[in-house]
Order: structure tokens, then C-alpha cells, then sequence
């Protein structure tokens, strides 16, 4: 099983560009409607603008505020290398790094260009059990 994120945004490629910049993922697809967020050649997150295409209708309905409840968590292998990409891109914290003694590993928490409440944390000392494919 493989997760396959996507998120409604204003501005793909505005969105797409602060991933790039603040978490060093790479773009896959390209393009203002559609953008697929890559990272050692897998996909992290995908990114759809709010018109309706052939694929699905309305992804948001208009009353609908963008982020609202979603808290994105990606775990990371290099915590202090995404921390100093942070603070070189003057990126606002919503937390500073802090250790969470709940899930044993480090966290930062900020919020990218919609709102959407994104959660960096480093290995943890509970490791990550694979599922099997069945």
C-alpha cells in the first residue's frame, strides 16, 4: 500500500514551488492544474488546482476553507538538514523543533502558502513496521 496525497490548492505551481524550496521534494508532472511532488523517486504529495477536470468534479466546494483539519506529517532521515533549509528560506514556524517524548523524535511544525498545516519529524525512536502486500 502506498499513499497517494493530494491536496487542493489556489496556486499549483506557487504550492509547488514552496514544497521544492522548503522541503526539497522535486516536481514530476508540471503544469498550473496538476503537479506531482517527487522525493528519491517516489511520490510525496500531489497538488490539483480548485477547478473540476475530467477526472472528478469539485474537489472543494466554495464555501470550503483550504486546509482546514489536515495536518500533512512527513517523516524525514535528516532533521537538521531540513531544519537549516527552513531557516535559510526564512520559512514561519507554527512550532519551533521540538522533541516529542510521546512519538521519541523530533518535530518542527509550519503551515505552506493555503493553510494546509504541514509536520516534519525526524526518525523516531518507534520504528515504522512495512506492511506486507497481500
Amino acid at each position: 500500500m502506498h499513499n497517494q496525497t493530494l491536496i487542493t490548492v489556489q496556486d499549483v505551481q506557487l504550492s509547488a514551488e514552496w514544497y521544492k524550496n522548503n522541503l526539497g521534494l522535486a516536481k514530476g508532472h508540471g503544469g498550473s492544474h496538476y503537479e506531482q511532488l517527487i522525493h528519491n523517486g517516489k511520490l510525496i504529495l500531489q497538488l490539483h488546482n480548485m477547478d473540476p477536470d475530467e477526472n472528478h468534479g469539485i474537489l472543494l466546494t466554495p464555501e470550503g476553507t483550504l486546509g482546514n483539519g489536515v495536518l500533512i506529517w512527513i517523516s524525514i532521515d535528516n532533521f537538521d538538514e531540513a531544519i537549516k533549509r527552513l531557516r535559510d528560506n526564512h520559512t514561519k514556524l507554527d512550532k519551533e523543533p521540538f522533541f516529542n517524548e510521546r512519538a521519541r523524535q523530533w518535530e518542527v511544525w509550519l503551515r505552506d502558502p493555503d493553510g494546509y498545516r504541514i509536520v516534519l519529524s525526524g526518525p523516531s525512536e518507534y520504528p515504522i513496521t512495512e506492511l506486507s502486500e497481500s
